[in-house]
């Protein structure tokens, strides 16, 4: 039987907080002094590697083993550089280049960073399958809309990043890809039979495991095959029952961060953290969204006072406790015993071979001069940082001093009004390269893009997000936004270098597998 001070302790032990600012402060560490396990870091936290190796020292003064995590997926999802984009490409552009090898190679050469900066669990890699593309949260952050291929490459990133002593998770079980609702908003629903469920989400999820992923992140998604009443972070029929009696998972189970609006709106994030703990989640990330540092000790307030109540087993709180503290242990020593340091190269050579252009594009390379660049930016889900750079203008006005630029968003664009006549105007007798981030999920930028190829008829199209169908015919895919990617598609604009040429299909799924025959 435990009292009312173990259970305190054992409750911190399985929260994992963020918090605000670039050193510790001590409401953060009193909580580690009581018992605290885990913290995750986000882009607040991080000004240089010089600051965030010293803020991890200082952490891991009061506890040697303390895991720290990060929301670090390389691509557009970045924290360690939020500030300048990743300097590597994200999932969709390694599962698109399809070369196990270099996503092993792009993971590990991730892994060395962070092992520096003193992380010892990343929340990467997303094991989702893209299957739905209007799916407004995962998108590129997938390594595409095959589940054969997403579980080769899950299964890669997971070595590669081990392989440099910083432990993986895979995320979003059983599966956040056939969703069209943002999590962090609503609840998502994914309507499918557990035969499509077997064969379509779960493969990569197998593969994790038997990659030696050690942690898993659960999705904030109703699962009616599986759960009709309870989201999966929430339920135990799918962490329990299906991740660990049926497939057999014994590692780390942390949840998404519970203060999301999927699970938060309903329970309350007190609410949300007893019935995760309940379900079978070992962890709860907490203070993404809200950093308040009063929420760990409400949270450890409910999971004792659930106990006491009798609605959490006090068997369940120590287990999730112990899977915690012996997961901060392996994982201590994976970090402690590896070795190596990050590649400046790697990044930028695989977005390099990620790039694909029709071969009207190609003809067009290099551009004869300084280029007007208009960039037709979406609203970003809030997974993706608000300050992390995003487009094309800055990488090429590096190259080319005299590039001029434009960003317009939507509300700059009314939908019954043409296009602003300055919107063009500075790229008369200019190359004009159109910029778009997902052009099929934004009927207003299909729109815009449309008006400006029929005036321009020679401008030439970067699609940075999934591709699919586009007007004109010079058409260029990065398959993602990451500043590594912007930086070898200006290379190739200025130099013509193109990596590989052909011709993308009219209608074509956001996510064909490399090795489709595009035609």
């Amino acid at each position: 039987m435990h009292n009312e001070k173990e259970l305190r302790r054992l409750a911190l032990g399985v929260l994992q907080p963020g918090f605000v600012g670039t050193t510790a402060p001590e409401w953060l560490l009193d909580c580690l002094r009581d018992g605290l396990g885990s913290v995750v870091l986000f882009s607040r936290n991080i000004e240089t590697p010089e600051q965030v190796a010293a803020l991890t020292a200082r952490l891991r003064a009061e506890n040697p083993e303390l895991v720290i995590a990060i929301d670090e997926e390389s691509g557009d999802v970045t924290r360690i550089e939020s500030r300048t984009g990743s300097s590597r490409p994200g999932n969709h552009a390694l599962g698109y280049l399809d070369d196990t090898a270099t996503t092993h190679a792009v993971a590990q050469d991730l892994g060395h960073t962070l092992r520096a900066a003193g992380v010892s669990l990343d929340y990467a890699p997303s094991a989702d399958v893209n299957s739905n593309p209007d799916n407004p949260i995962i998108g590129v952050r997938s390594f595409g809309a095959d589940p054969g291929t997403v579980a080769r490459h899950t299964s890669a990133w997971i070595r590669g990043l081990q392989s440099a002593g910083v432990a993986a998770c895979a995320k979003h079980f059983p599966g956040h890809g056939d969703v069209a609702v943002d999590s962090h908003h609503g609840l998502p629903v994914y309507e499918a039979p557990v035969d499509d469920i077997a064969r379509q989400a779960l493969p990569p999820f197998r593969a994790a495991i038997a990659a030696g992923v050690r942690a898993m992140m659960s999705g904030h998604l109703l699962v009616p095959a599986l759960d009709p009443d309870s989201p999966a972070t929430l339920s135990r029929r799918i962490l329990t029952t299906l991740l660990r009696e049926e497939l057999g998972y014994e590692g780390l189970i942390v949840t998404d961060a519970i203060e999301m609006g999927a699970v938060a709106d309903q329970y309350g994030i007190e609410g949300a953290a007893v019935r995760a703990v309940a379900a079978g989640a070992d962890a709860i990330c907490v203070g993404g969204e809200n950093a308040d540092p009063d929420i760990p000790r409400r949270l450890a307030d409910a999971l004792v006072a659930a106990v006491l109540a009798g609605d959490l087993p006090a068997e369940r709180l120590a287990d999730a406790a112990r899977r915690v503290a012996e997961f901060a242990t392996w994982s201590t020593a994976l970090r402690e015993n590896a070795t190596g340091a990050p590649d400046p190269f790697v990044g930028l050579d695989a977005a390099r071979r990620a790039i694909r252009l029709t071969e009207a594009a190609r003809t067009r390379l290099p551009l004869t001069g300084a280029a007007h660049v208009v960039e037709l930016a979406p609203r970003t889900n809030l997974a993706i940082g608000k300050e992390t750079p995003w487009g094309l203008a800055a990488p090429l006005r590096a190259r080319t001093p005299a590039t001029t630029s434009l960003q317009l968003r939507e509300e700059d664009l009314p939908a019954d009004a043409p296009l602003p006549a300055g919107v063009l105007a500075p790229a008369e007798g200019r190359p004009l390269v159109v910029v778009v981030r997902d052009a099929g999920r934004h009927a207003w930028m299909r729109r815009a893009l449309t008006d400006i190829v029929r005036t321009r008829p020679d401008a030439l199209v970067v699609e940075t997000g999934l591709p699919g169908p586009l007007p004109g015919e010079a058409h260029v895919c990065t398959h993602g936004a990451s500043t590594a990617s912007a930086q070898a598609v200006a290379a190739l604009l200025t130099d013509g270098s193109a990596p590989h040429a052909y011709d993308i299909p009219r209608q074509a799924s956001p996510a064909v597998p490399a090795s489709a025959d595009l035609t």
